[in-house]
């Protein structure tokens, strides 16, 4: 059977209201079977020999009230192949538990503190998870630049030793997926790269991008050379027809609404009131203008 050797974070915002799991492989689609989130109850990550039951009976027991620990010993107390195992919880309290099966492969173990586990096996050292504990508490920001930034430590360090090929993010809060209906607020992967944590970054990015939001200081007024650079990209993606003179009209304002529509950032501009947002802005250019 193929061993997911594999690092990974399972850890929680109890501010944020924000639980998740950040893993990296050498082994295809990682993020199919290890990360396995509900908000306000708890997330697993089951790795190694994985048995994939342990992420929905884990947040079954944990949403019936069990913690990180108890959870821990019911799945493994259940399970004759546990030795080859590694798994990660933490509950809806921020409690956190880790196990390392005596039967992984070296290297293997684990850390955990007040809010995280982190695990892995196969991997260059120990080092790496030091590393991925020590960025984690030093990083500001919310749940998921933490997981990221932890991860991406774990991958400098050396990771699994074997190589690199897959990395997910999952993270789940309350109305945080699209539209506030579901818990899924983060959920992206890798699933076959030569270096896939710094593509997961990447990822990340562009949804900070697209659903992320701007204070007023950051508006740019669409007037000048901005909205002369604007009109000139629209112009050569056949939206706008008129001159290239900066200045703001309801012809410009209609042929913005259709472009930003069709971009997907409607919800980081007012063609009406005339502003976009700066880092919009800044990738329409660099990804357009010529």
């Amino acid at each position: 059977m193929p061993r997911f050797s594999t690092f990974s974070i399972v850890a929680c915002d109890l501010e944020e209201k924000s639980w998740g799991v950040a893993v990296a492989s050498k082994f295809p689609a990682v993020g199919s079977a290890v990360p396995w989130v509900n908000a306000e109850v708890g997330a697993v990550a089951t790795q190694s020999y994985a048995n994939t039951s342990y992420g929905p009976n884990g947040l079954a027991m944990m949403a019936d009230g069990l913690s990180a620990e108890e959870t821990m010993e019911k799945l493994l107390a259940a399970d004759e192949g546990r030795e080859t195992r590694q798994v990660g919880l933490v509950d809806a309290q921020g409690k956190s538990a880790t196990f390392t099966g005596k039967k992984c492969h070296e290297w293997a173990g684990g850390l955990t503190g007040p809010g995280y586990a982190i695990q892995g096996n196969i991997l260059t050292g120990k080092d790496v998870v030091q590393a991925m504990e020590s960025t984690f508490l030093e990083t500001n920001g919310d749940l998921p630049t933490r997981l990221y930034e932890a991860l991406h430590a774990g991958n400098s360090a050396g990771g699994d030793k074997r190589g690199r090929q897959s990395a997910a993010i999952y993270v789940a809060k309350p109305r945080g997926g699209y539209g506030g209906f579901i818990d899924r607020w983060i959920d992206y992967r890798v699933d076959d790269a030569l270096d896939p944590v710094p593509k997961l970054g990447n990822l990340l990015e562009l949804h900070d991008l697209y659903f992320g939001e701007s204070p007023e200081s950051e508006r740019v007024k669409l007037s000048g050379e901005p909205l002369k650079d604007i009109q000139r990209i629209m112009a050569n993606l056949g939206y706008y027809q008129p001159e290239i003179d900066g200045v703001y009209t309801d012809v410009t304002a209609e042929a913005l609404n259709s472009f930003l529509g069709n971009e997907n950032f409607e919800e980081r501009a007012n063609p009406d009131e005339g502003w976009i947002d700066r880092p919009v802005l800044d990738y329409l250019l660099k990804k357009f203008k010529k």
